[in-house]
């Protein structure tokens, strides 16, 4: 079973590409949490498992937590995360 990972820096407005955002800033939201992620995920079809004591790897000091994508064997991390973004900026609108 593929397993993806997604943090909330990916879709962090407040961060550039090079400290680890990975969506266009129009998809790029403001402090993005684990539980908006993992509902967007499950509103995408596939299964989330939130992982709340974990810290991004270039910020160990902090847990901002992330999130466990289980059953997307049928989509590129790229796209998973693309989508992912897309359903966030949806739910805050």
């Amino acid at each position: 079973m593929v397993e993806n990972v997604i943090w909330p820096a990916y879709l962090d407005a407040e961060r550039s590409r090079g400290d680890g955002r990975r969506v266009p800033e129009e998809l790029a939201v403001d402090e993005p949490t684990v539980d908006e992620i993992a509902k967007a995920v499950q509103q995408i079809g596939y299964d989330a498992i939130v992982e709340r004591d974990k810290a991004y790897p270039r910020e160990p000091w902090t847990d901002r937590g992330r999130v466990v994508v289980r059953g997307a064997e049928d989509s590129t991390k790229n796209d998973l995360v693309q989508a992912v973004a897309a359903y966030v900026v949806a739910m805050r609108e």
